[in-house]
């Protein structure tokens, strides 16, 4: 009998690789999304963004309404936390995206094409996330967890639902179906979209893989004696875990974020070289690189105090509904508003 453990560990290498070619072909990308329709008037890909937070929604509401995943066991749905610094990291991993040009779940697509800036990006979020996690940072954001963090009951939109007389199955269907409803005609209603059949594959098929991450880890993974950590689709924790397994792998264990980022980086690599685009690419500039730095270390140190990146909170946080996930969602949508078209915005380069 194959071990629970290996199985997930596979589920998290083919979901890595799945994202990694699915991104690598559609261009998908929440900086170009916001980039494009904030200030090129090109909604295509902020549809594309939520048609997967869409489908993810739907799908994550309907494996915890089947009893199939527990939600209640994952890192956003836990009734005691810091709405301030989860904020403020937000705010900062959305300031630090536009940056870096590229956000980390981009880069990591972008590094197995061949762009050499991604990997200076890549381990600068990995360094910077673990100093906040569990080194220099730590000990600061940890205080200001302590002082900072509140209990909250209903952690959730369907979990409020239900407090308010509703029954939970009842209570997440309706709020699944409304939040999802409102996302599909959002994404529906732009013609230039409707017209893009690959970035509605890559809605889709993204908003699925969140889906499968959490069925991979809260329903294959349920071991009894020794269950995997409930989640899906991550960037920040996992690189900071993989730089650490890269460099002392020798008595540790793989995770399922350390296979999910090989996966990534596979995936969009084999993509690359079968469809032709593999080219690498470096800095033009010192100050280009000192500015991805920059960002990388916004994005590391951010996302690790909000508990995820673009995709940890912006689907995968958001597809369990919870409230400290849309906290961090609007830290990342104002962070990179301030970086695009704010007061401190940042001059555009050219495409990452």
């Amino acid at each position: 009998m194959i071990p629970v453990q290996h199985v997930v560990l596979v589920s998290g290498l083919l979901i890595g690789i799945l994202f990694g070619s699915i991104g690598l072909l559609s261009g998908f990308c929440i900086v170009t999304g916001l980039r494009n329709a904030w200030t090129r008037a090109d909604g295509r890909m902020i549809r594309s963004i939520a048609l997967a937070l869409a489908v993810a929604i739907l799908g994550t509401q309907s494996l915890t309404a089947a009893g199939l995943v527990d939600l209640g066991k994952s890192i956003y749905l836990q009734p005691s936390f810091s709405a301030p610094l989860i904020l403020i990291g937000g705010l900062l991993f959305g300031y630090g995206m536009v940056a870096a040009n590229a956000c980390a779940s981009r880069a990591m697509i972008l590094l197995g094409g061949g762009n050499l800036r991604s990997l200076v990006v890549i381990v600068t979020v990995a360094v910077t996330a673990q100093m906040t996690l569990k080194g220099l940072i730590a000990p600061a954001r940890i205080a200001f967890l302590n002082w900072s963090q509140f209990t909250l009951h209903q952690i959730s939109l369907p979990a409020l639902l239900s407090a308010s007389g509703a029954g939970t199955s009842l209570a997440t269907a309706v709020t699944a179906l409304i939040v999802g409803g409102i996302l599909l005609a959002y994404a529906f209603s732009y013609a230039p979209f409707r017209a893009s059949r690959m970035l509605i594959g890559a809605g889709v098929g993204i908003g699925l893989l969140v889906c499968a991450g959490w069925l991979a880890t809260g329903y294959l993974g349920a071991d009894p004696f020794e269950p995997t950590p409930v989640g899906s689709l991550t960037f920040i924790a996992p690189l900071a875990d993989s730089l650490q397994y890269v460099m002392l792998s020798t008595g540790s264990t793989l995770s399922f974020g350390v296979v999910l980022m090989a996966g990534v980086l596979l995936g969009s690599f084999v993509t690359a070289l079968t469809t032709r685009r593999f080219h690498l690419e470096g800095y033009t500039s010192a100050n280009h690189m000192l500015r991805s730095i920059g960002g990388a270390a916004l994005m590391g140190s951010g996302g690790a105090m909000a508990y995820g990146c673009s995709i940890g909170q912006g689907l995968t946080g958001l597809s369990t509904l919870a409230f400290s996930s849309a906290i961090a969602a609007a830290g990342i949508l104002i962070g990179g508003w301030a970086a695009l078209r704010g007061p401190v915005r940042i001059p555009a380069l050219a495409s990452a």
